[in-house]
């Protein structure tokens, strides 16, 4: 009756990852085979690069995929594809200030493709890879007395269950030679104060750094797969916090991105020497 073709799948590093994926298809087309899904479809618009490039939304949407596959018959459990998780969103970093935790994780960032140029004799078209985005998480919050800011500003936080809170951040991680809204410069190092608003002071703070803390890169790629971690640990740190008073500037959702602080959108970058 013709080609059932599935594309746009990140090869998994390993084989019970694959095999895991290859379940996962073969239950959907036995779902749909079997009852058709003839609900209408939700247009979600800006929501498709605003909440559902971040972890905490996908894996939920998942989620209610395999409760959905459980309805009919066919149960996947989520602990198989928890590593697809922890592989394609690692967590930056944790911190523990008056009983919340903090914690940093890798979000998703699509790379848009620039127009034509004219490169040597040939045409191109460069892909901007200058932004990334991260997801933050403060679980055991109460009210708004304490807020999270970034570089000095507040990160709009979401409650998604009891005390737990999720925002985005999206940023420029370094600065190519082509890429969109050249003129705005790096914002890494990324800096993250727990505020409390009532006192003007920060409790704690963490720092993420986009490549090494000190802004140099590296000489050779790591040996081991034990100092590629020590890199990675490198990036993450928890020394010190912004000196009192503190007063973040309070950002206002925007209207067709509310769970994403965007830093392009506010002065406090660092751009390029002349």
């Amino acid at each position: 009756m013709g080609i059932v073709e599935l594309r746009a799948f990140e090869m998994p590093p390993h084989q019970q990852m694959s095999a895991a994926q290859v379940v996962l298809l073969r239950a959907l087309i036995l779902r749909f085979a079997k009852n058709p899904f003839e609900a209408p479809l939700t247009r979600w618009g800006t929501a498709l690069h605003d909440r559902f490039l971040l972890p905490h939304y996908l894996w939920n949407d998942f989620k209610d995929i395999l409760r959905d596959l459980r309805v009919h018959g066919i149960e996947l459990k989520e602990e198989w594809y928890q590593p697809f998780v922890d592989y394609r969103f690692p967590v930056a970093g944790t911190i523990r200030i008056n009983e919340m935790d903090l914690e940093l994780r890798q979000a998703l960032e699509p790379w848009p493709v620039l127009g034509e140029e004219a490169t040597g004799a040939t045409v191109s078209r460069y892909v901007d890879s200058s932004l990334e985005r991260l997801q933050v998480r403060l679980s055991g919050r109460h009210g708004d007395r304490y807020q999270v800011a970034v570089n000095g500003f507040t990160v709009p936080l979401i409650e998604t269950a009891n005390g737990e809170f999720v925002g985005g951040v999206r940023y420029r991680a370094w600065q190519p030679p082509h890429c969109l809204q050249p003129n705005i410069g790096i914002h890494h190092p990324l800096r993250f104060d727990l505020v409390d608003t009532w006192g003007k002071r920060s409790l704690g703070s963490c720092t993420y750094h986009v490549w090494h803390p000190e802004g140099r890169g590296f000489d050779k790629a790591p040996l081991t797969a034990f100092e590629a971690a020590a890199r990675r640990s490198q990036r993450f740190s928890t020394s010190g916090h912004s000196p009192y008073p503190v007063e973040p500037v309070i950002t206002k959702p925007h209207p067709e991105f509310p769970c994403t602080l965007d830093l392009r959108r506010y002065p406090g970058d660092r751009p390029q020497p002349r």
